[in-house]
């Protein structure tokens, strides 16, 4: 079906990332409503798109910018607006944090008084030497990295303030959510939204569940409404952190399930990697496809033969 509203109508490519939507939400809703597109619901192939953090501060000259991320948007949303009668559903995830958060600089200070800049790791043998230590909740802040570097085999990584709750940069990128809110509009289907990444004492790489926190808090009701679809497309920010651990994730909790994870779909052109860990991201892809026949494909594949 040729849809009414052309590609441009929706999203301004020259505005992706930008702090001011250059199209008015209103106008595109009102443009979807008059799509008259067969309702989702009546899909007869149920197809999930689940976009990870497209959100304004992970865009090129945000916060925690992602070198590429403006390219992957412009391919999600050709993509969506080319397979909206396909996709029935999107979900998407919304990393949102405050300040005062276990890898938010503030968190900490060194030796000398001095907050740690972004970037800095900070291990449990910084602690014990004094190097660093947590200026709220030192004991399970402690704890935090002790399991983090035992369970996870990683060390704590202080970012730069991103995501922070109420503001622009944890909105989701302006030109991606037009294209999101057309969908839900012009095929009458809820956008589902995920937020992570609140608890203050504990990083939320995937969107299922924390990397430790002492509750061992995992998102079953999500996770567990996968298996409802025929496929799972996945696109988002950042391919080498929350777009793995979120896949990563999905396959353990199925991963005696092949009928499961043989239905998820990455999008590798709809994704980019935080530069230096675009090697072990490649490998852990590749473990992916050849463990769980995920399928790597990209956006401008033929993926509904």
């Amino acid at each position: 079906m040729q849809m009414k509203t052309a590609y441009q109508e929706i999203v301004n490519v020259t505005g992706i990332g930008a702090r001011e939507n250059p199209i008015s939400m209103e106008d595109i809703l009102r443009k979807a409503e008059g799509e008259n597109m067969v309702p989702a619901i009546e899909s007869k192939e149920r197809i999930l798109f689940l976009a990870i953090d497209v959100q304004q501060d992970f865009m090129e000259g945000g916060a925690l910018g992602v070198p590429g991320s403006g390219g992957d948007v412009e391919r999600m949303t050709r993509f969506l607006y080319e397979n909206m009668e396909r996709i029935s559903n999107i979900a998407v995830s919304l990393d949102t944090h405050t300040p005062h958060q276990i890898f938010h600089p503030c968190w900490w200070i060194d030796e000398n008084g001095n907050h740690p800049a972004p970037n800095t790791p900070i291990s449990l043998d910084d602690l014990d030497r004094g190097r660093y230590r947590a200026v709220i909740n030192p004991a399970a802040s402690r704890d935090y990295i002790r399991h983090l570097e035992q369970d996870g085999k990683k060390t704590l990584v202080i970012w730069p303030y991103h995501c922070l709750q109420g503001t622009t940069g944890a909105a989701l990128e302006n030109q991606f959510a037009n294209m999101v809110y057309f969908h839900s509009v012009a095929r009458k289907a809820v956008t589902q939204r995920m937020v992570k990444g609140t608890d203050p004492l504990s990083e939320m790489y995937g969107i299922y569940r924390p990397e430790y926190d002492v509750n061992h808090y995992i998102n079953l009701e999500a996770l567990n409404k996968l298996e409802r679809y025929d496929r799972i497309l996945i696109a988002g920010e950042a391919k080498s952190h929350c777009v793995l651990e979120s896949i990563g994730q999905i396959l353990k909790h199925y991963g005696k399930r092949p009928e499961i994870t043989r239905k998820v779909f990455v999008l590798e052109d709809c994704m980019s990697s935080i530069p230096g860990f675009e090697e072990a991201t490649e490998r852990a892809f590749a473990d992916f496809r050849n463990t769980y026949s995920v399928h790597i494909v990209k956006s401008t594949d033929n993926l509904f033969v």
